[in-house]
């Protein structure tokens, strides 16, 4: 019986991990604030903080043509009684026309979830991406833009494609976010275990 509860909370978390990434790339905002709980927070290169402030954010991009997609891959959650952290490999693509070339920027990463069940629902409390790769491309497949190498040296190499482009087009971007190794990483780590023993996140 432990094992089909557990089999079903993961079912659960799952789903939310998959509609969080298809209703927020299609704008269906209204659905896409019901996976978090009240104090939800998420964390991106480009903006970080209450959930409901992300929406506001994100609503106002996506009418100004701003289009960042994601696509997840397998997913491995950790359990203990009402809370769980769960990572998900993805990525994330953004287009944009950088000094006039029409590019793709995509980034492979995880999200890094701390999730709880509160009467009976799991909703997300925070999302942490981990930033692992990233690259750019001309859309044609031609060649690429001359890139200004002070402004992309100014990133970590898990995210430094990804954050000029959203640098270009009017984002402060947080130049310390985790990628796939090193301090930032480790202590998010630390993070997840102390969130499934019972403190903070």
């Amino acid at each position: 019986m432990e094992g089909d509860a557990h089999a079903a909370d993961r079912a659960a978390i799952r789903e939310l991990i998959e509609n969080w990434a298809v209703w927020r790339d299609a704008g269906d905002w209204e659905r896409f604030a019901g996976v978090w709980h009240a104090d939800g927070r998420m964390m991106a290169t480009w903006w970080q903080g209450h959930h409901r402030d992300f929406i506001r954010v994100s609503q106002e991009g996506f009418a100004r043509g701003v289009r960042i997609l994601h696509f997840l891959g397998g997913s491995s959650i950790e359990l203990r009684e009402q809370r769980a952290i769960a990572q998900t490999k993805m990525t994330i693509t953004q287009r944009v026309t950088v000094h006039e070339v029409l590019c793709d920027v995509v980034c492979t990463g995880r999200f890094y979830d701390f999730l709880e069940r509160r009467d009976g629902r799991w909703g997300l409390v925070l999302r942490q991406p981990i930033y692992e790769l990233d690259r750019l491309a001309a859309v044609s497949g031609g060649p690429g833009p001359q890139l200004d190498s002070q402004l992309l040296e100014r990133f970590p190499d898990g995210y430094r494609h990804l954050a000029y482009v959203q640098t270009l087009i009017g984002y402060e971007v947080k130049p310390d976010m985790p990628g796939l190794t090193g301090p930032e990483v480790q202590a998010l780590y630390a993070r997840g275990a102390g969130w499934l023993a019972g403190g903070d996140c």
